[in-house]
């Protein structure tokens, strides 16, 4: 596989946590055990991506490289932009966005979302797991992704995508047969799709399901989307979950 570099987004503001990056995951700041798994994979480079000098100072004293960007931009995407920038990354490179609250990632998944990138035409590369539950699929806070025969997105939705039209409305609590995905928010970036991405306004669809990957899709780019290898560990978005991935860490072996 070809060098590609890992970029961690990791903001002071959350309207859950405020500071979550910096909270205590057995006894480090959550945002250098996130730096930590993606230097276990294969990346050649890992980079904490912040716009807080709080954050700059936790990971620079865990030994982690820092970039800061602006405080104005409307989404991760555009921040990875400014990121690859500031690395002067040519426009062929690999850049995989691993978000800052997931200190429980497994780096052979990000090793697979670059893979995925780098042996596609594809301007961009995600994840997916099946869904198994109706509750998963009815829920507006999971992302759906319906792809066609090799693997490229066709659609993303908070909406229950495909739709049975013979048995829906399903009951909630029952479990589902193999057809339906969750997007999993890891993604590879191609330099030159970024470069392009900050020239675009925002997509109708986008703006309807608020859900950035759209406008890809929109502008006609290709988005590549491989089913996780394993399991995907839950990130921090709740004081629950903090709490459930610090009980993990202080579990023996963790």
């Amino acid at each position: 596989m070809s060098a590609f570099v890992v970029v961690i987004p990791a903001r002071f503001g959350s309207t859950r946590l405020p500071g979550k990056p910096l909270e205590d995951i057995g006894g480090e700041p959550m945002v250098v055990r996130v730096w930590r798994q993606a230097c276990a994979s294969e990346a050649a480079r890992v980079v904490i991506a912040t716009d807080d000098v709080r954050i700059q100072r936790a990971a620079q004293a865990s030994g982690a490289e820092v970039v800061m960007t602006d405080q104005a931009h409307p989404n991760g995407t555009s921040r990875l932009a400014e990121v690859a920038e500031q690395l002067g990354l040519d426009d062929t490179a690999c850049v995989v966005n691993v978000q800052g609250d997931e200190p429980m990632i497994p780096p052979e998944l990000i090793d697979q979302v670059a893979r995925a990138l780098q042996t596609s035409e594809a301007s961009i590369s995600t994840l997916a797991e099946p869904i198994t539950s109706t509750d998963t699929l009815l829920s507006p806070s999971v992302v759906k992704v319906v792809c066609d025969r090799a693997g490229r997105a066709l659609y993303f939705s908070r909406a229950p995508i495909p739709w049975d039209r013979d048995r829906f409305p399903p009951a909630t609590g029952n479990t589902l047969e193999s057809g339906w995905l969750r997007h999993i928010g890891l993604y590879a970036y191609r330099v030159g799709f970024l470069r392009q991405y900050v020239t675009w306004s925002e997509a109708p669809i986008e703006g309807l399901e608020s859900l950035e990957q759209l406008r890809a899709l929109y502008e006609g780019h290709v988005i590549q989307v491989s089913v996780c290898d394993q399991e995907y560990p839950a990130g921090v978005d709740t004081e629950a979950d903090l709490v459930r991935v610090r009980q993990c860490f202080n579990e023996p072996g963790v």
